[in-house]
């Protein structure tokens, strides 16, 4: 059966073809960089990559990431599966490596061990943000570090059946998110996402940290990670240093400072 020339497709089905012309151009140039109003990529100032840590996901930032596009940065939380170290660098490599602007690469908690090998060697990134998070040198494990420098984490992971970990529910508010509401932290417990303890472990083959340009955010109140630790970090990395006076997810807490510090690192980096 012949197919009708174009010229002969009903009105209707033009009208239908012309809208799904426009709306896959629209996905496209949403997926190339622009923004939910449509602004050019040509017109952000960077893009800003997210990567949360253990017991979350990148929905974590939510309180982030508005300030971040109302500012001008095009912004992307990556979801790491947290079940082996390398197949998180590897994913988060992968986020990267689709932006079209200057990246700014930011880690919460284990989210730093990622970022410190997804950055390494990689001349997108242009700035690395640590927020209560870990920068582990080439060859260094987090397990001992948390053994050196002891926090209340240590108590209250559970391992399932599979060698995964979570945090206790009974101490999660505690632990993790003192400064935010207990009906906050009773969800957050709830919809934790468990990490496989492996990951503290496992060690990097190089650290960005050493050829990027590092910002450090230290939690002063952090029971999961020591914040003595946390200044250790700091200043090996010879990082810009702020502190603030909260729990371990200042990201909820004081998204505003957070915002912040990611923007200073990108007018400091991305011309």
């Amino acid at each position: 059966m012949r197919r009708a020339p174009f010229s002969r497709i009903p009105l209707a089905g033009l009208i239908v073809l012309t809208l799904t012309a426009a709306t896959l151009g629209a996905q496209v140039t949403r997926a190339a960089g622009s923004t939910a109003s449509g602004t050019s990529p040509r017109a952000l100032k960077a893009a800003v990559v997210l990567v949360h840590g253990a017991f979350a996901d990148g929905s974590g930032w939510a309180k982030v990431i508005p300030i971040l596009e109302r500012d001008g940065y095009y912004v992307i939380a990556v979801q790491n599966p947290l079940h082996a170290t390398p197949d998180d660098i590897a994913n988060t490599k992968r986020v990267i490596n689709d932006q079209m602007l200057p990246v700014i690469l930011v880690g919460h908690s284990y989210g730093g061990v990622v970022i410190t090998g997804a950055g390494a060697n990689n001349p997108k990134v242009k700035a690395l943000v640590y927020v209560a998070a870990f920068a582990p040198d080439a060859g260094e494990a987090i397990g001992p570090l948390l053994e050196k420098y002891p926090s209340k984490i240590g108590g209250a992971l559970r391992p399932d059946s599979a060698g995964f970990l979570y945090l206790d529910r009974a101490q999660f508010h505690e632990v993790f998110c003192a400064d935010l509401t207990v009906d906050d932290a009773r969800i957050m417990a709830a919809t934790q996402k468990p990490i496989a303890g492996a990951a503290f472990k496992a060690t990097l083959t190089s650290a960005a940290w050493k050829t990027v340009p590092a910002w450090y955010m230290v939690a002063q109140d952090d029971q999961a990670i020591n914040p003595e630790l946390e200044r250790v970090f700091a200043k090996r990395m010879n990082a810009k240093t702020v502190e603030v006076k909260a729990s371990h997810v200042p990201f909820l807490s004081q998204p505003e400072a957070v915002a912040n510090l990611i923007e200073q690192a990108a007018a400091a980096t991305v011309k």
